[in-house]
């Protein structure tokens, strides 16, 4: 029996010299093993080989056995482990663990809590605009975890946005601004859908890219688009976010007369008149301050899609940057306006 052990050893080292796989080298002992039991069972007793074996038929039928039993429990302990581990990226309970470790900070409040997490996760939220008030917006819908998020802006990122607009980056000037603001956010938090619209809002489009959607928020810097998305989120009675921003000042309101809230038309009946609202590129705007009021959109949004706290109907919050003043006007429905009344 000698010589057999001493054969395995060099079958095994030989190929372990040349290389081979551990699964080669147990195929090599298995052939001589079955070599050495069919002498066993074929050969006469009186046959030297037997006795140079030495050891019966049984003995061999043994220890094969052991090795069997040890060599199956091997391979069912590698399957069981093959089958714990993930494909290729994180199975579907990691993700889930991932994705709760990131918003623990929202669980713990006691006002959203996971029922109010999960809602966020459900919520569809279209943003106007991915500009000055946009960028922040979207920066923080998704890192809060907010499941689908929709932005619909025709423009291109310029050198000039870089100051305030802090979702796009100097890379992405030329870039147009709803896939530069996707890229950021989807780097983010890959747990949220992002749907970019390359394109202007138009009557041709509101009403039917509005019914996808939970809740609006306008960051627009328009008067005209203002008035699109006011009479579109009535007419659906979507609930609307919107706010504005003028050098130091900003101001943000929730409308949404479905809910006895005031409309945008209500509060602004018309446009003022050329030159009394001048825009951003013509007033000029410090650049942290739309940080500041999308932050506060970014707020009201949470509230309004987990039920927390009050949110900002019939009230109007105007900061103050350049005082550090917050005032709160209470607003209220106009009994003639035209869109809501």
């Amino acid at each position: 029996m000698l010589w057999i052990a001493v054969t395995a050893a060099a079958l095994w080292g030989l190929g372990a010299v040349l290389g081979l796989p551990v699964r080669l080298r147990l195929l090599m002992l298995s052939l001589l093993y079955l070599g050495v039991l069919l002498a066993l069972l074929l050969l006469p007793e009186v046959h030297g080989l037997r006795g140079a074996i030495g050891v019966r038929a049984g003995g061999w039928l043994w220890l094969g056995g052991i090795f069997a039993t040890v060599w199956a429990y091997a391979r069912w302990v590698s399957t069981m482990k093959e089958r714990a581990q993930p494909a290729p990226g994180d199975s579907p309970g990691q993700e889930r663990q991932r994705e709760l470790e990131r918003n623990a900070r929202h669980i713990v409040l006691r006002e959203i809590g996971g029922p109010g997490q999960k809602r966020l996760k459900q919520a569809r939220v279209l943003v106007i605009g991915a500009g000055g008030l946009g960028a922040p917006l979207l920066q923080y819908l998704a890192a809060a975890g907010v499941g689908t998020i929709g932005v619909i802006d025709d423009d291109v990122v310029e050198n000039s946005n870089l100051q305030r607009q802090v979702i796009h980056k100097d890379a992405a000037i030329g870039m147009p601004k709803v896939f530069s603001a996707q890229r950021e956010m989807e780097a983010q938090n890959p747990f949220v859908t992002v749907r970019p619209y390359n394109r202007r809002l138009d009557d041709a489009i509101a009403r039917e890219l509005f019914a996808e959607y939970d809740l609006i928020l306008d960051g627009t810097d328009n008067f005209e688009t203002r008035y699109l998305v006011n009479r579109t989120c009535v007419a659906l009675e979507k609930p609307l976010i919107a706010a504005a921003l003028s050098q130091w000042e900003g101001q943000i309101s929730t409308y949404d007369p479905a809910r006895g809230a005031p409309c945008y038309q209500c509060i602004f009946p018309a446009a003022p008149a050329p030159g009394l609202a001048p825009s951003c590129a013509e007033a000029g705007v410090l650049g942290p301050l739309p940080g500041v009021v999308g932050a506060m959109m970014a707020v009201e949004a949470a509230k309004e899609i987990t039920g927390a706290g009050e949110g900002l109907r019939g009230r109007m919050v105007i900061y103050d940057a350049l005082y550090g003043e917050n005032r709160v006007m209470k607003l209220k429905p106009r009994p003639d306006c035209p869109i809501c009344s």
